[in-house]
């Protein structure tokens, strides 16, 4: 199985989400569109896990007590190497915190962290094809003015697994992780 762990959204910020989707999409933009139930902050990519694994990852994220986490979306973004547009989240410590603790538990699995720095954010679209700068740069220029969104604070944190299907991956909630303990240490 493959699996991740992310943070899932509030309501309000996938109809915010949501709206902005709708009237930035066009017919045949090249892009593929992700559905409002895929949205999620990545906190660690896991990729393939055998049962052994999955056991010890379920085991130790049990065993983390950590707060909620305020979360904050920014303007939206594009990674145009990739061909990916998304929305942006905010860097907070208090999320900065739960990524690294996130690391080092499932570190104890036998998980490698990323050597590339931590950029949250939450993928709207992709480009289909290899050609991604046309699809993004139309894209780009239909975004007048940044959005503002509905600030909340994440009161759990989700381990998926994503399943490949024709329609493109479809992420299934294989556990959840309270935060509900103490604040964290300055």
């Amino acid at each position: 199985m493959r699996l991740f762990a992310g943070i899932p959204l509030a309501v309000p910020v996938i109809d915010e989400l949501s709206a902005i989707s709708v009237r930035l999409r066009s017919s045949g933009d090249g892009l593929r569109w992700s559905e409002p139930d895929s949205w999620h902050i990545t906190l660690q990519f896991l990729g393939d896990t055998g049962q052994e694994q999955y056991e010890c990852i379920v085991a130790r994220l049990r065993e983390l007590r950590l707060p909620p986490v305020p979360i904050q979306l920014e303007a939206m973004g594009f990674f145009d190497r990739a061909g990916i547009f998304f929305a942006g989240v905010s860097l907070t410590p208090e999320l900065l915190f739960l990524q690294h603790r996130v690391i080092a538990t499932t570190g104890l699995c036998g998980f490698i962290p990323e050597t590339r720095p931590y950029h949250p954010h939450i993928t709207l679209a992709r480009s289909k094809s290899k050609g991604r700068a046309q699809g993004l740069s139309a894209l780009k220029s239909r975004i007048h003015r940044p959005p503002s969104f509905t600030r909340f604070v994440a009161e759990a944190f989700l381990l998926y697994e994503s399943v490949a299907r024709p329609s493109g991956s479809q992420y299934e909630i294989r556990e959840r992780f309270r935060l509900d303990g103490p604040q964290n240490p300055d």
